[in-house]
């Protein structure tokens, strides 16, 4: 009892963290598996034959395409007005800045289907024929408060004083922001993009609503679920997975580089 007391803390951790990563687990077993049937829900035999052929299922790699598409320009997009919004909401002082701070937390506090209806009656009365753009465009809209949380947080922590010793040593507007602002913000700048990368790829409820033709890949794996479920959606999300843990573990090996430099 006196050993479990003692860490608590990190056994409850851990199970947190098995409870989290379990699923993945089983997609990545299961990319992995050769189903009989159409459906990839049983275990039978281990086969390479999905990993060999990842886009052997018809148009799941054209929409795998076009979410990485979306992703990459609502990314671009919410990042940089996600940015700019962040800054100016902690460095300047203006009328109904408390309610715009206020209004900027409502599509993370507002349920998503709230959000795609409001979208689709905005695009129908406004004659926009759905599609790519109309997709773009409401990634944008519900990846832009995650993005201005996260520099906005990073934007508060900044010592004002490194500014101002830039301007003592003569450096101008632009040269203070490039090399002095913006690499003390790059940290908070890339957790949002990662953040707006992962929820674009991701959704679902706001792509349904307001995709039209359009078909994503999580639009894809809701209407394969409906006809059976190849084992090459299987790869794709093992894929994505690994790739995103070692995207996480070089940012933390770098971020610990910089550490040992800088105490050097």
């Amino acid at each position: 009892m006196r050993w479990i007391r003692k860490n608590l803390v990190v056994v409850a951790g851990l199970l947190t963290l098995a409870y989290m990563i379990l699923p993945n687990l089983v997609v990545m077993a299961f990319s992995f598996n050769r189903p009989k049937g159409r459906f990839n829900y049983s275990w039978q035999e281990f086969s390479l034959d999905a990993w060999k052929d990842p886009c052997g299922v018809a148009d799941m790699c054209e929409s795998l395409s076009l979410s990485l598409q979306l992703a990459a320009w609502a990314t671009l997009g919410a990042v940089l007005l996600g940015t700019m919004i962040a800054f100016a909401l902690v460095r300047y002082r203006f009328r109904a800045r408390g309610a715009i701070n206020s209004l900027i937390f409502l599509p993370m506090a507002m349920p998503e289907v709230v959000m795609a209806a409001s979208l689709l009656t905005l695009f129908l009365n406004m004659g926009i024929e759905l599609g790519f753009w109309t997709v773009l465009i409401a990634h944008i809209m519900f990846c832009l408060s995650f993005v201005v949380t996260a520099v906005k947080a990073r934007v508060m922590s900044m010592d004002p004083r490194l500014e101002e010793a830039a301007r003592d040593l003569y450096a101008g507007p632009a040269q203070t922001f490039l090399r002095v602002t913006l690499p003390i913000a790059a940290p908070g700048i890339a957790a949002g993009a990662l953040l707006a990368f992962a929820l674009s790829f991701d959704d679902f409820i706001i792509t349904n609503f307001n995709a039209g033709s359009t078909v994503t890949f999580p639009m894809f794996v809701w209407g394969s679920a409906q006809r059976g479920t190849p084992v090459q959606i299987n790869v794709i999300g093992t894929a994505m997975f690994v790739l995103a843990v070692l995207m996480v573990a070089a940012g933390q090996i770098i971020a610990n580089r910089r550490k040992k430099t800088a105490t050097a």
